[in-house]
């Protein structure tokens, strides 16, 4: 397929989000609360919820404002409690926002802030830059293309690494936390500083393949950071706003930042990170890490005993394994099913773990079941069904697992469970409203488990399993506190103090907290996920080639006696200016306001035609005017097509309705001026056709497998109309039919490193039958099949299809059979093809030039194609066609980013062709430029 300009494929590509179209079942029934800044759509049993939202985002807003801008513009937020995912977006095209109401457990990784305010800090930030990004040439595409037009000009404009930086950056203003507050959200500069890796701007933007590299995160709350630090809070409004206006050339941003700081970008990152690297310049240093890829993560060690640890391990070419080490031998147990979460627990010869599964027709619907591996014999089983645990760990006699459960509407709870059969034994009473992390029994009648209070604050509690009641061992504060382990009346547990997350024991008994160190760290930042054993202990600490498990002897720990009654603020790493501003923790200040709650509709602005999409597919070339409601539950578009062969216009709507079991498809498109030769004139003629039918997709995803099944059923009308000159000699027509499909999907999880599944298939069959008028039919499958090859990163594909219909067929059926490569393509009646090609690695480049183009990766593929076609009556004479089309080639693809962020592969193809091109083209070689691969 050819596509004539990069920017075109960028435009179709920017406003992919997180969204599930038709994500919730009909029963759900929706509200909103209505503000000017926005409108929160929220499910029955979520009203407070929302107000806290809506509350939380009208105290902020006006105080942040002076910062990015004062334009605003509404936004609807719909909060989905159905899912256990933890996360959000802010989108354009169209401009909406969702919340995923879940709170993750590992308060490290974005904090204990209760979630959906935490939520409403980050993401309303984003609101505010989209409001104020709409000028200049940005607002001139958004007058031509819609939303659509200003997501463009934004993207090539400002940086992702600006926009989430900038919204972390907020965080930490408005709040007493704030992931630039945290420690660990530093540990990957860190440790890369640490290891003496100077990585280029290009591949720290953009990534690898085979070393570690950070997210835009942490890149873009150090580069904001310094800059409200440097230049005053008002800096990246006069910047941003220049960038997204194109008023400082062909790099907006970097011209932006050189005219308002008096530097060059170069010169202004480098200060950057030096401020933060004079911050955390006590890190110890590993030289010996500075040549070194990526190994592995290795996480959550457990011992099995003081010389056998069992632990995840991670790799780029690898999926999540379990591993268990005896000495310097490894032996891999079992892999990792499909998780939102690495943890697990041990104890006998047992691991449990949280497994994702996704509801079977709901996207936004989602659960989280535990499951029991056997570590001797690899077999795994599923003991609870859809439920919400997490963090799951075993009693002492590993008879009992203990989970924390966590409700639709956000309550934390704590189950106890039979680990035989995971029926629920107990569920605790949560009086005061905590949400838990990481329980751990402690003894038979307690547990001990990390809490957030509802401010966010977080402790160690120690609970009472008959009542209940918490008794709080350490004093609430916003230092994070996680992965808690029992020895004895001793609990080890890891928590954030200072400028590092520290590991930490406390002695229940008599109430005694000491620090946790060793003489030597090895250049591990953090101190995570501690094991304990009878004489010996492991954590897992973080550095620049995964996170590394660090092992010691207790002889070798050196235990520092703490007051556990103190509890220092968390550090501002150097930024004043995060406390020179009216809206400085203004989140502690948010108080309930009696805000009106009424009825959402869901038909409320059902079509909402949000942008114009320029299509360049030669030879034709269209206009379509894209419309998608808030809810997701109606997409359709209005299009404009020209067709440059023909000379042809064509209108056409489509829609799919996807709030109900089975989507509702439905289109209709008119045709005219199209045009045949006969007896050396032209006929024109002009074409209606209307298509409705239903479709059923399944998600049928359990434990180590993602599946997906797809069935639909759709009718078609066609009717052709002579135009008025030709009337005479032709007479006008029509025809009906249904086509029928059943496509079914099944993969193995993919590592990063993996060109394809190491296993997996795809199939699909279709049958067209005529129902009225013309007659024609046709049938078509196609199969294709995944296997590993040679080496780890190899791949092995094989497909295979076929293709009948009879001979005369009345209706002339678009061509989907994927004839053999480098041949020109055609429908005949009877069709079937073998194909097998070997996909393979070449090289890792990690190199690019003026922030443009970014090489990750350059891979190949041998192929070999065989198509046998056959029809009878094919020439003048009556004969048959019996021919055979083979081709065999290799390619070669580049797996790019551009501008620092869109990530396209394309590739060049080379065809010899064994058989004779009877359909078209000369000669027997081929060279074909396949683009794109895979855009976002």
């Amino acid at each position: 397929m050819k596509r004539l300009l990069l920017p075109i494929l960028l435009f179709t590509a920017t406003f992919v989000q997180a969204q599930q179209f038709g994500g919730n079942p009909p029963s759900v029934k929706w509200k909103q609360v209505n503000t000017p800044a926005a409108r929160v759509i929220f499910s029955r049993g979520m009203d407070s919820v929302a107000l806290r939202v809506a509350q939380t985002i009208a105290a902020m807003n006006p105080l942040i404002q002076p910062t990015i801008g004062f334009k605003q513009q509404q936004v609807s937020i719909v909060l989905q409690n159905q899912t256990t995912i933890s996360n959000a977006y802010v989108g354009l095209a169209p401009f909406r926002s969702e919340f995923y109401l879940t709170a993750g457990q590992n308060s490290f990784e974005i904090g204990s802030l209760p979630w959906p305010e935490q939520l409403a800090i980050h993401e309303f930030r984003h609101v505010q830059q989209y409001n104020n990004f709409n000028v200049g040439l940005s607002r001139g595409l958004r007058i031509l293309f819609g939303e659509g037009g200003q997501a463009l000009g934004n993207t090539l404009s400002v940086p992702d690494w600006f926009f989430e930086g900038d919204a972390v950056y907020n965080e930490t203003l408005v709040s007493r936390q704030g992931r630039g507050r945290l420690p660990y959200f530093f540990n990957s500069f860190r440790a890369l500083w640490a290891a003496g890796k100077d990585y280029s701007w290009m591949k720290l933007r953009n990534g690898s393949y085979v070393d570690y590299t950070p997210n835009h995160y942490p890149l873009g709350y150090m580069m904001v950071a310094y800059g409200r630090e440097k230049y005053g809070n008002a800096f990246w409004k006069g910047v941003t706003y220049d960038a997204a206006a194109f008023n400082t050339g062909f790099y907006p941003l970097q011209g932006a930042i050189k005219r308002h700081a008096g530097v060059g970008y170069k010169d202004f990152r480098s200060a950057a990170f030096d401020h933060f690297k004079e911050v955390f310049k006590a890190d110890t240093k590993d030289p010996n890490a500075k040549y070194q890829h990526f190994i592995a993560d290795e996480e959550y060690p457990a011992f099995v005993n003081d010389n056998t640890l069992i632990y995840l391990r991670s790799t780029y070419n690898d999926i999540p394994r379990f591993v268990i080490k005896s000495g310097k031998e490894e032996k891999t147990v079992a892999a990792q099913g499909v998780t939102t979460d690495n943890y697990f627990s041990y104890r006998d010869g047992k691991v449990v773990y949280a497994s994702y599964r996704p509801d079977v027709r709901w996207g936004y619907r989602n659960y989280s079941e535990l499951a029991v591996l056997d570590v001797n014999t690899g077999t795994e089983r599923r003991i609870t069904r859809k439920t919400k645990y997490f963090a799951p760990a075993f009693s002492a006699d590993s008879k009992t697992i203990v989970a924390v459960q966590v409700a639709s509407t956000g309550k934390s709870e704590l189950h106890l469970l039979n680990t035989a059969d995971g029926t629920l034994i107990k569920t605790l009473p949560n009086t005061a409203g905590l949400f838990y992390t990481y329980p751990k029994f402690y003894g038979d009648d307690k547990l001990v488990s990390a809490v957030r209070n509802f401010k966010g604050e977080m402790s160690l509690a120690l609970i009472d399993i008959s009542s209940g009641a918490a008794k709080y061992l350490l004093p609430f504060s916003f230092q994070p506190i996680a992965f808690p382990q029992v020895q004895g009346n001793k609990v080890y547990f890891t928590k954030t103090s200072g400028l590092n997350d520290k590991l930490f024991v406390l002695d229940i008994g008599s109430n005694q907290l000491n620090e946790v160190t060793t003489a030597e760290q090895n250049g591990a930042i953090g101190q995570y996920q501690p094991a304990i054993g009878n004489n010996k202990i492991a954590w897992t600490g973080f550095t620049a080639s995964g996170y590394r498990l660090q092992q010691y002897n207790h002889a070798d720990m050196k235990l520092s006696p703490v007051n556990s009654d103190q509890a220092s603020a968390l550090p501002d790493m150097n930024i004043s200016a995060l406390s020179n501003d009216s809206a400085s923790n203004i989140s502690a200040s948010v108080t309930p306001a009696a805000l009106p709650i009424t009825n959402y509709s869901k038909q409320h602005r059902l079509f909402n035609f949000h942008s114009i999409f320029p299509s360049l597919d030669d030879p034709n070339y269209s206009l379509q005017l894209v419309g998608e409601n808030v809810l997701n539950t109606l997409q359709s578009q209005l299009t404009f097509t020209y067709n440059r062969d023909e000379g042809y216009k064509e209108i056409g709507y489509e829609a799919a309705y996807g709030a109900l079991f089975p989507y509702i498809l439905a289109g209709a498109d008119y045709t005219f001026d199209r045009r045949v030769f006969y007896k050396g004139n032209s006929v024109y003629f002009n074409e209606t056709a209307i298509h409705g039918g239903l479709q059923v997709p399944l998600n049928l995803s359990v434990g180590k497998r993602l599946t997906s099944l797809s069935a639909s059923s759709i009718f078609y009308y066609g009717r052709t109309t002579i135009q008025q000159a030709y009337r005479s000699l032709f007479a006008d027509s029509y025809y009906t039919y249904i086509s029928n499909t059943l496509s079914f999907r099944n993969q193995t999880q993919q590592a990063r490193q993996h060109i394809n599944p190491h296993f997996a298939q795809s199939i699909s069959l279709n049958y067209k039958k005529s129902v009225s008028g013309r007659q024609g039919s046709r049938f078509l499958s196609t199969g294709t099949f995944y296997f590993p090859g040679l080496s780890a990163n190899h791949s092995l594909v094989i497909s295979g299809a076929y293709q009948y219909r009879p001979q005369n067929n009345g209706i002339s059926f678009s061509n989907d059979f994927p004839f053999s490569h480098g041949y020109t393509a055609v429908s005949l009646n009877n069709m079937n093809k073998f194909a097998a090609s070997y996909h393979f690695p070449i090289a890792y480049p990690d190199a690019g030039f003026g922030n443009l183009l970014y090489v990750m990766r350059l891979r190949g593929n041998l192929f070999y194609d065989q198509t046998h076609a056959a029809e009878d009556d094919f020439y003048a004479d009556k004969s048959a066609l019996n021919s055979n089309f083979r081709s065999a080639g290799a390619a070669i693809f580049f797996d790019t980013k551009w501008f620092n962020q869109a990530p396209i592969s394309f590739g060049i193809r080379y065809s010899r062709l064994l058989d004779e091109d009877i359909f078209g083209g000369t000669g027997r070689n081929r060279i074909e430029l396949v683009l794109p691969v895979a855009i976002f």
